[in-house]
C-alpha cells in the first residue's frame, strides 16, 4: 500500500477559541507524520484496503500573536510534559459521494488519548499528492485541561481544530 508523507510546511492548523473579551485565533503550519492509503483512479479510496496513519504536531507552534495568552496557554497544556499533540488513524468510512469520509482515530493531548470521529474530505490532487480536509470541536476538559483564565479573561472549553492535510507519495 502507497504511503503519503504529510508536508509540514503546506499542512495547515486553524484553532479557534472563544474567551470573555475576544475571539483567539491561531493558524499555523507543521503537521508531521503519514498516511496509508490506496486511492481509485476515479476517485475515492479501494475499500478492500484499511487504511492507516500517524500525525503528530508541536505544541510549541501553537500562537495567538498575544505573548501572554500563549504563555499561559503552554502552562496549561503542560507543554515541556506534554510538547506534542498525537493521532492514529483508526478508520474512514465513506460517505455520501466519492472524497467525503468518516475518520475515526485517537488523539493525544496532554497525556490522555481519546477516540475522536468527524468528517474528512479527501482530494486525489494528481498521482503523488493527495489532501484531506477537515474540522471537529473538543473541550479541553476531556483531556484533563482546565479552560485558561488571565486575570478578567476566561476562555471557553470549547476549541473549534481545522485540518488541511497535503501528503506526497513515498518513493
Amino acid at each position: 500500500m502507497p504511503r503519503y508523507r504529510i508536508v509540514p510546511e503546506k499542512s495547515r492548523v486553524w484553532i479557534e477559541a472563544r474567551s470573555t473579551l475576544h475571539p483567539i485565533h491561531s493558524t499555523t503550519d507543521g503537521l508531521e507524520g503519514y498516511i496509508d492509503v490506496e486511492p481509485l483512479a476515479g476517485g475515492g479510496l479501494d475499500p478492500h484496503v484499511e487504511p492507516a496513519g500517524k500525525l503528530s504536531f508541536a505544541v510549541s507552534r501553537l500562537s495567538s500573536g498575544n505573548r501572554l495568552e500563549d504563555r499561559e496557554l503552554h502552562k496549561r497544556i503542560d507543554a515541556r510534559r506534554f510538547p506534542t499533540i498525537d493521532g492514529v488513524l483508526t478508520g474512514m468510512e465513506p460517505l455520501d459521494g466519492d472524497s467525503r469520509y468518516r475518520v475515526s482515530g485517537d488523539l493525544a493531548f496532554r497525556g490522555v488519548v481519546r477516540r475522536c470521529e468527524d468528517e474528512m474530505t479527501l482530494s486525489v490532487i494528481d498521482d503523488q499528492t493527495i489532501q484531506l480536509d477537515g474540522s471537529s470541536t473538543f473541550d479541553v476538559r476531556d483531556f484533563g485541561m482546565d479552560p485558561p483564565r488571565i486575570l478578567m479573561l476566561r476562555v471557553e472549553p470549547d476549541v473549534a481544530v481545522r485540518v488541511e492535510i497535503v501528503a506526497t507519495r513515498e518513493v
